[in-house]
């Protein structure tokens, strides 16, 4: 039997570990230029199921999907003071095209608030017009100087949402929407991951919104990353592109506006909050293969029945691939699909043939080692019936964990010496906002700690930085 690739222990080096599973399981390499990636075959499968599930929740919306150009003039960047600020360090800047020098530098994408406003000032003429909700799947460049595979590189892939509505209030509870009802639905139900809802400060705030909401989940080693954010930018954008709209009421009016948006980082936030040390550990909803059957040796009846269950399970509605390779080794094979975190392992052979069973490894509850610990042998011709119910147990598992490691790693304080400690120890802390404020947030950051986010005291969102009772949640970050 093929043994298995050795990965990094977690315990041992964590940031390795990463790369190591990143790396093995075939999931992106590093490009050419510092800070690009390749994503491969089976990363970005991930990311194609990531995108079919979130599109259909943007489109459940009445949002439309369009797309906007990768260029941008860059006196687009200085109508938004605070916007090309926040920006200006990573821009990458094109200068020469065709040979010659461009008459006005162009920006690469770094986000498309700017030149979707030049439009929406275009389109939008009436009260008729609103809302205008528009989507776009696209690649942004935003220059890395510490680049990660995933997490943080110069070129990545993303969604981003742009709206623009009559009233303050029909912005808000859209921005508030996409945050619970699309990105928080996504990843409870798909990632299985247990992220805390909250509202950015003033200074983690997106360049030129007036509020940001955010979801942050805790990474395997008790650092946060943040996971999507869906922003509210007033009248800024309008003001700076002079986006007005005739209202019922014969005034010319200022549009009020949002933006959201979620990246292939959340791909990192899959290996570092679910992977173990055998690899990755794929949410069965999520999961492009939800079960692959492996046969073990190349007989022709095994073969003939490999395939069989496979058009089987297909019928049963389970995501299926069946792997018929004999030409190679069984063990490099399992070992290979426990790495790439494939829910369940379905291997026959002429002996499982024989007895009418074929063994089951579930890969998510662990102990589901290429090297025979945690198989179970299960009938034939049950396994139709039976996956289905397995994959929602496996599901409900991975959520389950992420919940009770974030519980377990999240301290409650009330100092500012207190909150530094538990994070730097690798967890959480949950500080009353009136308590840390913002000079306590400065002193945070010292230390390479930041607020997360604010939740209310019963969890929820709350409507205003300075509310009563708020909780900042911190930790040191991705």
């Amino acid at each position: 039997m093929a043994k298995a690739p050795v990965l990094t222990p977690r315990a041992v080096d964590f940031p390795r570990w990463y790369q190591d599973v990143i790396t093995k399981a075939e999931l992106a390499e590093n490009g050419p230029v510092r800070g690009t990636m390749v994503i491969r075959p089976y990363g970005y499968g991930l990311w194609e199921r990531m995108q079919a599930e979130m599109d259909a929740r943007i489109k459940a919306t009445g949002t439309q999907n369009a797309y906007f150009p990768l260029l941008i003039p860059q006196s687009y960047l200085a109508r938004e003071a605070d916007h090309v600020e926040g920006f200006a360090p990573e821009l990458a800047v094109v200068t020469h095209g065709g040979g010659k020098e461009l008459e006005e530098p162009a920006v690469v994408r770094p986000t498309s608030e700017m030149i979707v406003n030049d439009y929406f000032s275009r389109w939008v003429q009436s009260y008729r017009d609103l809302p205008l909700l528009i989507n776009q799947w696209a690649n942004v460049v935003r220059w890395e100087l510490r680049p990660r595979l995933f997490l943080r590189t110069s070129e990545f892939l993303w969604q981003e949402g742009h709206t623009a509505h009559a009233t303050y209030e029909e912005a808000r509870d859209f921005a508030a929407h996409i945050h619970r009802r699309v990105y928080e639905d996504f990843m409870l139900n798909v990632l299985a991951m247990a992220v805390v809802a909250g509202r950015k400060t003033v200074r983690e705030r997106f360049a030129g919104a007036v509020n940001t909401l955010t979801l942050e989940g805790m990474m395997g080693d008790g650092k946060a990353l943040q996971m999507a954010t869906s922003h509210e930018l007033g009248q800024n954008f309008a003001k700076a592109f002079d986006t007005r709209y005739l209202s019922r009421e014969g005034r010319r009016e200022l549009v009020w506006q949002t933006s959201w948006g979620s990246t292939t980082r959340m791909i990192g936030a899959l290996v570092m909050m679910h992977g173990d040390d055998d690899g990755l550990r794929v949410p069965p909803r999520l999961a492009r293969i939800q079960a692959v059957v492996l046969a073990v040796r190349g007989d022709e009846p095994v073969l003939a029945k490999v395939r069989e269950l496979g058009d089987r399970l297909g019928e049963a509605g389970v995501r299926v691939h069946v792997d018929d390779r004999t030409d190679t080794p069984f063990g490099r094979r399992a070992v290979d699909w426990e790495l790439k975190g494939v829910p369940v392992r379905i291997e026959i052979g002429p002996r499982d043939l024989e007895n009418g069973t074929a063994m089951l490894a579930r890969r998510i509850p662990g102990g589901t080692s290429a090297t025979g610990g945690g198989k179970e042998a299960v009938p034939l011709d049950a396994l139709p019936e039976l996956l289905p119910a397995i994959l929602e147990e496996d599901q409900a598992l991975l959520l389950r964990q992420s919940r009770e490691r974030r519980e377990a790693r999240t301290a409650e304080v009330s100092t500012i010496g207190e909150a530094v400690e538990a994070a730097t120890a690798g967890g959480w802390a949950r500080i009353p906002w009136s308590v840390l404020g913002e000079e306590g947030e400065a002193e945070l950051a010292d230390h390479a700690v930041t607020v997360r986010c604010l939740v209310a005291e019963d969890g929820s969102v709350p409507d205003d930085e300075d509310a009563p009772g708020n909780v900042a949640v911190v930790a040191r970050a991705y």
